[in-house]
């Protein structure tokens, strides 16, 4: 069972974003690598604050939780939905929090070798967009996408040098990408500006890449998208992003539900909004109309005495619950039409039963409508 959010960080719902920021600052040092060497409890603690911080510092992803709660931000998939495989994908993540704490590039006496570009490190997350009509989101399925994503040089495997060559370690930092130095308990580390953070120098870079030993690749992958999804929905799928760097992992794809608006029908939530005209006999006789649903075509009952502005409902015949499964309604707005002409023998019934009833009209020549 996932963990609240908010009673990680130990804040109300109402907080904002300044004392979400101070609360998570405080259990980043409670929980620190550095504080408590070889403790995989605190390690497990220092990771769920991050993931908790990641979402709650997100206007657009706090919302969902707020909605929808572990299932509005992790796609409702299920499972924990944490972007933080250890305790180094925090500090790339958050890298800028650490710097405000202690005032320059920190990782943390522990980290400032093992994260080196010239070593293995994870890949980039990446977001795509798919849109949706309505229909789509009736039934569970399968969409194929496109994408470019950032993968090694296959000419030279990633190494970034002509074949043959190899990098070199870099003499200023010593391989390690940074210059440390220990300030007290903690170490702090700045870009070394002799190999910009590889830690190696390439003295005959590959001319498919220019010594970047990355180069751009065509993806194509099958998402399964559920039952429901609304527009903001977004769906994990692990692994799927960028390819890491020298055998690192790569990172996740994020995919975005945007639902393209619909001509006839608006939603809200589960239910879906229309309108229908029927003419005023059978508002006031009642009767049937024939109605078109997402799929087919129904038969919905019209009540006698139906007023303008009055709501019917097709139960079940709306979007199912991206949770439950269960489908909302079909809500239908009702506009009742009069007719611009009246015949003779209608308007001389009409005026029949206006006089049953004891309604002063007006006489025929100056009547509301003219007849044929």
């Amino acid at each position: 069972m996932n963990r609240d959010y908010y009673e990680i960080l130990g804040v109300s719902r109402t907080s904002d974003a300044d004392g979400i920021k101070k609360a998570y600052r405080k259990l980043a040092l409670q929980y620190h690598p550095d504080r408590n060497p070889g403790n995989k409890e605190a390690e497990e603690k220092f990771k769920e604050a991050a993931r908790a911080y990641e979402v709650l510092s997100d206007r657009e992803k706090r919302s969902r939780y707020d909605q929808f709660g572990h299932a509005g931000v992790n796609g409702g998939m299920g499972g924990g939905g944490s972007p933080f495989g250890d305790v180094g994908d925090v500090f790339d993540a958050f890298g800028d929090i650490f710097g405000d704490i202690f005032g320059g590039g920190f990782r943390g006496a522990g980290q400032n070798s093992r994260r080196t570009k010239s070593q293995s490190s994870r890949g980039s997350d990446l977001r795509y967009i798919l849109e949706l009509d309505l229909e789509d989101v009736l039934i569970e399925s399968t969409k194929t996408i496109e994408f470019k994503i950032d993968g090694e040089c296959l000419a030279c495997q990633g190494r970034g040098t002509e074949e043959g060559y190899h990098p070199e370690t870099c003499g200023t930092c010593g391989g390690t990408g940074q210059i440390v130095r220990s300030q007290g308990f903690f170490s702090m580390a700045s870009t070394c500006g002799t190999c910009r953070g590889r830690g190696e120098v390439i003295r005959k870079p590959c001319k498919t890449c220019h010594g970047s030993g990355r180069t751009g690749k065509e993806r194509k992958i099958e998402v399964r998208v559920p039952a429901g999804v609304s527009s903001g929905t977004q769906l994990r799928l692990n692994g799927e992003g960028e390819e890491g760097s020298r055998g690192g992992r790569p990172g996740d794809l994020y995919v975005e539900i945007r639902v393209r608006e619909h001509r006839k029908f608006s939603r809200q939530e589960d239910h879906l909004i229309t309108t229908i005209k029927i003419n005023y006999l059978k508002a006031i006789l009642g009767g049937e109309s024939s109605v078109k649903t997402l799929t087919d075509e129904q038969i919905l009952t019209i009540p006698r005495g139906t007023k303008p502005g009055a709501i019917l409902k097709l139960n079940g015949q709306g979007i199912p619950n991206l949770r439950s499964g269960r489908r909302g309604d079909l809500v239908f707005q009702v506009e009742v039409e009069f007719p611009n002409k009246l015949k003779k023998e209608e308007e001389k019934l009409l005026r029949e039963i206006a006089q049953m009833n004891g309604e002063d009209v007006a006489p025929e020549a100056k009547g509301f409508f003219s007849r044929k």
